[in-house]
Formats: structure tokens, C-alpha cells, sequence
């Protein structure tokens, strides 16, 4: 179970607040206005914001101590994080080892990340050559090999036509499901959090709600989730 416990984080005047847990395996929209919150808040869970007050605890545990690395967290930003000077092969190898000094298994395990997200034969290629979808395929298998219990996803797709993101959405539900992550992903399109399913929450006037069933909290959305739609 992740808690985010009496959690407060200050950047400058800004404030945001959470208070509320989420079972694994879940599946989580993070839905906002722009600037309310929403990226601050994944951050604060990897470990790359220090909250001013409360805490982030996973299985009951603080995790404050613990480096984002370390973290039973796996997270994919806007822009992939994918270095180009590498080979797929080199990026998804640096979570197996920072050295890159691979064994047997260790390739057998990239090369099938890599089928399994459809990037079969492209272990040689650089992000530089591949389309924004198979560059999201290729965090994606990153993060199948991390295999974290928790799955970050700060607006990955954001950048691909309605289709691909479609595409992608799908892919994260399978891979979820099979490997039993639990899922936040942050979004500005409501669409993309019914895809999603399960629960969404609502990030507006400096607090993170306690997540709701998606659908029930577009059939009767609250007051900013209304100004937010519109």
C-alpha cells in the first residue's frame, strides 16, 4: 500500500497537500489545471522532492531515507529520459547494471522487454531514430525490466496523436496487469483516465482529493473539477 500521510510540499508559495492511500495494483489518474500540482506530486513519491511535512510511506514503511533509485519506483516523464548518445540496449541495460558489464541473462531479459513492448530486433538503434511511440515503448520496457511495484507516469504520451496514445494507454493497462504495478499517471484528458479505469485523483486549489472512482467522479464532479472541464 502507498500512503501519503499528512504529506505537505512547499516550492516557493507554493503549497500542495495530500492525505490518503492507495491499495497495489491500483490504477490511478492524476487529473488538473496546469501549475496545480500534479508532476509535484509524483515527484514528492520518487524521492526527487523532500516534502516539507508528513510522510511518503510504502508498506508501512517511511521512505524519506531512501534515494529515488532505491525506491520501490519506477517513472516516466514527458520527454522519456532516454539518453541518445546509447543503444535501447545501453538505456534499458543501465537499470541492470550502472556499468553496463551485462551476463547472458542479463541480455536475454532486455531482449525480451524489448519484443514484449513490439521493439524486437531494435536493441542497436538510438532513440534518435525511433518515433515518439517506440521511444515510449522503450520507457516502457525500462520499466517492465525494473519490474517496481509502483509505475510513474508523468505524461508520457502527451506529445503522440489520439491513436498512439490510445496505443500506449492500452499497452501500460497489459503490462500492469501483468506484472500486478500499481499505476499513477498524471493527464490533462479526461478520456485518458476512463482508459485508464479505476480511480482518479483530483489536483486543484493546493490539494491532492483522496482518489474517487473515475467514473462516479465525472458523473457528479466536484466544483474545480467542473471549472477544470469546463
Amino acid at each position: 500500500m502507498l500512503r501519503l500521510e499528512k504529506l505537505r510540499i512547499t516550492q516557493g508559495d507554493f503549497t500542495l497537500r495530500a492525505d490518503w492511500q492507495v491499495a497495489e495494483g491500483s490504477r490511478v489518474a492524476v487529473i488538473g489545471p496546469s501549475g496545480g500540482g500534479k508532476s509535484t506530486l509524483l515527484m514528492a513519491i520518487a524521492g526527487f522532492l523532500a516534502p516539507s511535512a508528513g510522510r511518503v510511506l510504502w508498506q508501512g514503511k517511511d521512505l524519506a531515507a531512501v534515494a529515488p533509485g532505491d525506491r520501490p519506483v519506477s517513472m516516466l516523464f514527458q520527454d522519456q529520459n532516454l539518453f541518445p548518445h546509447l543503444s535501447l540496449r545501453e538505456n534499458l541495460g543501465l537499470g541492470l547494471s550502472p556499468r553496463l558489464r551485462l551476463d547472458a541473462a542479463q541480455e536475454a531479459r532486455i531482449a525480451g522487454a524489448l519484443e514484449r513492448v513490439g521493439l524486437a530486433g531494435l536493441g542497436a538503434a538510438r532513440p534518435g531514430r525511433l518515433s515518439g511511440g517506440q521511444q515510449g515503448r522503450a520507457a516502457l520496457a525500462r520499466a517492465l525490466l525494473r519490474a517496481r511495484p509502483v509505475l510513474l507516469l508523468d505524461e508520457p504520451f502527451a506529445a503522440l496523436g489520439p491513436a498512439l496514445k490510445v496505443e500506449m494507454l492500452a499497452l501500460v493497462a497489459e503490462i500492469a496487469g501483468e506484472t500486478g504495478a500499481m499505476v499513477l499517471m498524471v493527464t490533462h484528458d479526461p478520456q485518458d483516465a476512463r482508459r485508464l479505469g479505476g480511480e482518479t485523483v483530483l489536483v486543484a486549489g493546493g490539494e491532492a482529493l483522496p482518489p474517487r472512482g473515475t467514473e462516479a467522479l465525472f458523473a457528479d464532479p466536484p466544483q474545480a473539477l467542473r471549472d477544470y472541464l469546463g
